[in-house]
């Protein structure tokens, strides 16, 4: 055989060569191999195959509708992760603009026992004034663990946490100063009790809201009295209604104001346009009724009345939804200036809250402190009273499990099927009527509350977590979530974008009898595509990482 020709074959053997001795290196350790193509069999030799709910598959991967599509691996010994080292590699393909949750992309977790781990994009809005996670990566593992309340600091002089927000990597608040000569400032965490003070956007006393928005961050003014809250009246009667785009450097430049309005009381990224709701209240000239939509520059334009004055958004299977304090405690909005009413939950005079929990629609409500589940048009089925508590406020789902705040003691509550669990008291401020836990953010791996009238933040930690505070880009994305020696890594596209060591809990043991879920989990059914989901029983390099990261789609 000619000497050139030896060459040229040899190159691609080569090259297969290193291919294949890549890929060996690579399913060492494999429990699970899902490709995703075809179906839902499992190509490792565990032969964990899974059932497929309505999942449509296709050679680039399976599609998932977002509305009630998963697979689902029933569970076997060899899906039991105990205390090992453990990794999950995935490439996963999000859209954009945003229409809905997202939500998980793999579980095995026992809500009874809190037991498991969850891997999930979160993209939370209606906690409660703010869009307070965008597109933001989270995982997580709990094993039955007892989390404390740890104090962030008070941001400022303010009287209530109105917004919490995480923006690029940081967590930003948004706050009420109802002093005389003070107004809302908006503050970025430190760290610690540490907070950096970005300046107030307006003269009104409060910065109302905050949110994400093709990738700038937006926060909403507001003029509160305090009187809803049996605080003293704020000097401060300068209004707001008016919306700031953050320029860095403390600067914000004016966006405009949204009509003959006094607050804005919240702010969402709806199918690549920005929405904003007002709720006046005492002190306002008028209570009124309305949202809008940012046509750029400083316009904005009347999208409609949902019925009464508006609480907080929420987006959820292609709608956009609101609460709403009146006679039409929820709407669903229908397009130019139309709003559906979808019903009052029983005994319910203000629907404050909204969140997506296992695939459904909770909202949160006065004066009952009762959370109800929407199940469609003029059906909720209630979850039950946290307490002896009048209101709930924020909600999260976090790490598994749902938590809400209250008033009138400020305290956070813990959903444990079909009873609430009290995790504490947030804010003990003595000789006041109301206290409340009004905005919660998940950021760096802990859920943060923000409270009134102490205006401090406060997180805690629920098992072990990590999270990316950066909105994960749409198209196709490589994944990976690895425990090693107790710390928790997140990569995306093979860059390590979280990793946290200092946990003080014991690495806790994940067996549990649960199935292993696809595309679903605690949060809510995933929208989007997947491919080549694999689970490992040991901790993957960064060279492994690489090597999958750069088999792309």
């Amino acid at each position: 055989m000619p000497r050139f020709l030896q060459v040229t074959l040899s190159i691609p053997l080569l090259v297969f060569s290193t291919f294949a001795t890549a890929e060996t290196q690579v399913s060492e350790g494999l429990i699970g191999h899902w490709p995703l193509k075809r179906d839902g069999k499992d190509l490792s030799k565990s032969g964990n195959h899974g059932i497929n709910h309505g999942v449509r598959f296709a050679p680039t991967g399976a599609v998932f509708d977002g509305v009630n599509d998963f697979i689902e691996v029933p569970d076997a010994q060899s899906l039991g992760l105990g205390t090992s080292d453990f990794s999950i590699s995935v490439w996963v393909r999000t859209d954009a603009p945003v229409k809905d949750v997202i939500g998980d992309i793999v579980s095995k977790f026992d809500p009874t026992t809190r037991t498991g781990m969850n891997f999930r994009v979160m993209n939370s809005v209606g906690a409660t004034s703010a869009q307070s996670n965008h597109r933001h990566l989270f995982f997580g593992i709990d094993s039955r663990s007892e989390p404390k309340w740890v104090d962030r600091g008070r941001p400022g002089h303010n009287k209530m946490t109105w917004a919490l927000t995480v923006f690029d990597g940081d967590l930003y608040a948004g706050t009420w100063e109802p002093g005389e000569g003070e107004a809302g400032h908006v503050y970025r965490h430190a760290g610690g009790q540490q907070w950096v003070d970005l300046g107030s956007p307006d003269r009104c006393n409060a910065v109302s809201s905050l949110g994400e928005h093709e990738g700038q961050l937006y926060a909403g003014g507001s003029f509160y009295s305090g009187r809803g809250s049996a605080q003293p009246i704020s000097p401060n009667k300068h209004p707001g209604g008016r919306v700031f785009r953050y320029d860095g450097n403390d600067r914000w430049i004016d966006c405009g104001k949204i009509g003959d309005v006094y607050t804005v009381t919240g702010l969402v990224s709806f199918g690549g346009r920005l929405y904003a709701t007002t709720c006046d209240s005492y002190g306002c000239p008028s209570r009124t009724a309305a949202c809008y939509r940012y046509e750029g520059g400083t316009k904005w334009s009347f999208v409609g009345d949902a019925g009464g004055r508006l609480g907080a958004f929420l987006v959820h299977n292609g709608d956009l939804y609101a609460t709403v304090f009146g006679k039409h405690a929820f709407a669903r909005y229908e397009g130019e200036t139309s709003w559906q009413p979808l019903g009052v939950a029983p005994n319910t005079g203000q629907t404050y809250s909204a969140v997506i929990y296992r695939g459904r629609i909770r909202l949160g409500t006065w004066p009952t402190g009762t959370v109800f589940e929407f199940a469609g048009p003029n059906q909720f089925h209630s979850m039950g009273r946290l307490g002896e508590e009048k209101e709930v406020m924020a909600m999260a789902v976090y790490n598994g499990k749902l938590y809400a705040g209250t008033l009138p003691l400020g305290k956070v509550f813990r959903y444990d099927e079909d009873d609430w669990t009290d995790t504490g008291q947030l804010d003990t401020t003595a000789d006041v009527l109301y206290r409340r836990v009004w905005s919660m953010a998940v950021y760096e791996g802990q859920l943060f509350a923000g409270t009134m009238p102490a205006g401090r933040v406060l997180s805690m930690e629920a098992g072990r977590c990590v999270s990316d505070g950066r909105s994960l880009a749409p198209g196709w994305r490589h994944l990976t979530a690895v425990r090693s020696d107790g710390a928790l890594k997140l990569f995306i596209d093979a860059t390590c974008v979280a990793h946290r060591a200092d946990f003080d809990a014991p690495n806790p043991d994940l067996d549990n009898t649960r199935p292993l879920l696809i595309g679903f989990g605690e949060n809510d059914y995933f929208q989007g595509a997947m491919r080549d989901l694999r689970i490992y029983r040991r901790a993957l390099s960064q060279s492994e990482i690489q090597t999958l990261s750069n088999q792309a789609p």
